[in-house]
């Protein structure tokens, strides 16, 4: 039996959820080469609107925003009006939508882009990964060093971006600094080689990131903005150096965004619950919690520990449209299918079955 912490109601920001669950961020590679919403996505998430609080996959808030084939963006007037079809999907069954915005900077190639420019990055230093493109895997290629001026450019583009949502009808934003993209790029002293104000210092390090969420904040509502982070994480080849170093980098980070008063701070966490706790400590508002390796049973722990009020779902959730009701009645969960997760089209998307096709 799941705890019953997971069944009590949390206000988030404006919201009145009626659980402590929500749907993670999960990128599936099926929007429109123009970077609309495909035509299944309003399905897809309306499917697990049960969850409460729905944030999407990572969407690009401008075309030098994009990574990898297939995914969304918020940044032209054709894609608010794909996401205005999503939202209004998922308010019709009950659901509240983030929009995660997500610019993926180094962790890019020019074929997977509408304009095929060289990626940007805080400093000109490759990610040495391999990037799946339409004629096969390449590596990342060398970025160009955004200047100071382009930097304030691209606090622009996440500005325009949060109103973009808002207008398509959505309930908030997600910021995405975690996961080996832009914002964590300039976190990560091996990625972000600067001599000026956002380089060098852990101070300095950390100013792109607060400024992009004092700027969403600025623009659509701290209750409407929420911020994703992740400490320590490797992926897109960054190394944010030891233990202590990660502690005191986002210690400084976490403690200068708790300022604004977001309406959340979700951690995608590595296990150092003692750096989980200071966050806690600080935060004023809602923490949500994701780990690697959570069976169900441990979906709640971090909320019994007190650790988090909000326990998001990934592949529990994406391979059970019905996952909440699952869970509620103890029935079996389907098994995810990896093969689909990024192949395009509806099969491993929306055709997972509920309990009342099975």
């Amino acid at each position: 039996m799941t705890s019953s912490s997971l069944w009590q109601p949390f206000t988030l920001g404006r919201l009145e959820l009626p659980h402590r669950l929500a749907l993670a961020p999960m990128t599936r590679n099926r929007a429109n080469p123009d970077g609309t919403p495909g035509d299944l996505a309003a399905q897809y998430y309306s499917q697990r609107a049960a969850l409460g609080l729905i944030i999407t996959e990572g969407t690009q808030p401008s075309e030098d925003g994009q990574g990898y084939v297939n995914t969304p963006g918020i940044h032209t007037p054709e894609q608010v009006e794909g996401w205005v079809k999503v939202a209004d999907a998922v308010h019709e069954n009950g659901g509240h939508l983030f929009i995660q915005l997500m610019h993926v900077g180094r962790i890019s190639h020019p074929d997977n882009t509408p304009h095929h420019r060289q990626p940007v990055a805080p400093s000109a230093i490759s990610a040495e990964q391999d990037m799946f493109t339409a004629e096969g895997p390449k590596k990342t290629p060398v970025p160009r060093e955004l200047s100071v001026a382009e930097i304030r450019d691209v606090i622009g583009e996440f500005r325009h971006a949060a109103a973009s949502a808002i207008a398509a009808g959505a309930d908030g934003v997600e910021i995405h600094a975690a996961n080996g993209y832009l914002l964590h790029q300039f976190l990560a002293p091996n990625a972000n080689q600067r001599t000026d104000e956002y380089g060098g210092s852990i101070e300095n390090r950390a100013h792109f990131v607060i400024e992009v969420a004092q700027a969403v904040a600025e623009e659509i509502g701290a209750d409407r903005t929420g911020i994703r982070i992740s400490p320590a994480f490797p992926l897109g080849g960054l190394n944010e150096g030891d233990t202590e170093a990660v502690r005191a980098q986002y210690r400084h980070l976490v403690s200068e965004l708790a300022k604004l008063n977001l309406a959340y701070l979700h951690v995608h966490h590595l296990g150092d619950d003692e750096l989980l706790q200071s966050f806690r400590d600080v935060w004023p508002t809602a923490v949500l919690v994701v780990r690697y390796g959570r069976d169900r049973d441990g979906i709640a722990a971090d909320i019994d520990a007190g650790l988090a009020d909000i326990a998001p779902l990934g592949r529990f959730a994406l391979a059970n449209p019905d996952v909440v009701e699952r869970l509620q009645q103890d029935a079996p969960f389907n098994e995810l299918d990896p093969a689909t997760l990024y192949t395009g089209g509806a099969h491993g998307y929306t055709d997972y079955p509920t309990l009342a096709r099975v």
